[in-house]
């Protein structure tokens, strides 16, 4: 029996493809930015061969779990807490490879602690112009 009024969310699957090139540049995410909703899977494909995806551990939210995939398979992230994921390719790390999804609203706080995480240089300005992108 269906209850009146329930309207279940549904979760999204999003789709970044991990690319030796693309609209960027070399070794990216494609998409690079992402928006969510707290439930949403990320999958993140292996269209060119060498990559892998996993989290930063200093731009995850609080009680997220860690996420690291295995080089040239798809990894999966299900996003279970609102906030900022940074999201690199350990391989390519150093050539500026991240990716950055939100999650529901970011807070002031969430851009300030993503903002002052030490990065790469190539990586550093990649992320910073995804940090541009959150609203």
């Amino acid at each position: 029996m269906l209850l009146a009024g329930a309207s279940p969310a549904f979760a999204k699957d999003i789709n970044v493809q991990m690319k030796n090139q693309g609209a960027d540049g070399v070794m990216v995410f494609e998409p690079s930015f992402v928006k969510a909703a707290v439930g949403d899977v990320i999958h993140f494909l292996p269209t060119d061969p060498s990559h892998n995806a996993e989290t930063m551990p200093d731009m995850l939210p609080a009680g997220a779990a860690p996420m690291k995939g295995m080089m040239n398979k798809e990894a999966v992230l299900k996003v279970t807490k609102p906030g900022l994921y940074g999201i690199k390719c350990l391989p390519h790390y150093a050539m500026g490879m991240v990716a950055l999804i939100q999650v529901g609203s970011a807070t002031p706080a969430d851009l300030t602690k993503a903002k002052a995480v030490k990065l790469p240089p190539f990586a550093a300005k990649r992320m910073t112009a995804n940090l541009a992108k959150v609203k």
